[in-house]
């Protein structure tokens, strides 16, 4: 019995290396593929260079958003630490305009001399735990950024530009200016200059 075999389901012989030629090789790649993967990788590169300079922006863009909650979180309070340093300013004035503090004197005079020191030391100590400091700038050197002149006068003492006085103290904030000191400045002697 002979089997009727359909042509079309018969596979053609194979020819030596006919095989090898309908698998595309590697080095047969298709024209300006290399060209093609360096555009590619130019256009990565370019990508992770954009990527990377995305990231520092918003590294510093964190880092200035936290820096300025810090200050706004320290700084807050200034516009009410520099009405309150008013009050310790009141407390130095009470406590200037009383009379020395004599023997004999009245105790009620004593008493409040005493009241209002306490009051003022108690008063400053809680401002400086609360970052708010004065310093007394008196015999040191001006300094236009903390001290504001009221008035220069003549001195054969003190080295011109000196703080020969201070009417008030400087007050800080955090080691910020929160109110300049009133100072008066010497200047040089109408005698001659200071040597």
């Amino acid at each position: 019995m002979t089997h009727d075999t359909d042509p079309s389901q018969v596979e053609a012989p194979v020819e030596p290396g006919q095989a090898e030629q309908s698998t595309p090789r590697q080095d047969d790649a298709a024209p300006g593929t290399d060209a093609r993967i360096a555009e590619l990788e130019q256009s990565a590169t370019e990508f992770k260079e954009k990527w990377l300079r995305a990231e520092a922006e918003n590294q510093n863009l964190l880092a200035r958003a936290k820096r300025d909650v810090d200050d706004a979180r320290q700084y807050a309070v200034q516009k009410f630490a520099r009405d309150v340093v008013e009050v310790a300013e009141n407390l130095r004035r009470a406590l200037a305009s009383l009379p020395p503090a004599q023997e004999g004197e009245d105790g009620v005079l004593s008493k409040m001399r005493e009241g209002i020191d306490s009051t003022e030391r108690s008063f400053i100590s809680i401002l400086e735990r609360h970052g708010i400091h004065c310093e007394d700038p008196a015999g040191k050197p001006f300094d236009a950024n903390h001290h504001q002149a009221m008035a220069e006068q003549p001195s054969a003492e003190h080295t011109p530009g000196t703080v020969m006085q201070a009417w008030t103290p400087t007050w800080t904030l955090h080691g910020r200016l929160l109110k300049p000191a009133m100072v008066v400045v010497a200047k040089a002697h109408e005698g001659g200059q200071q040597g």
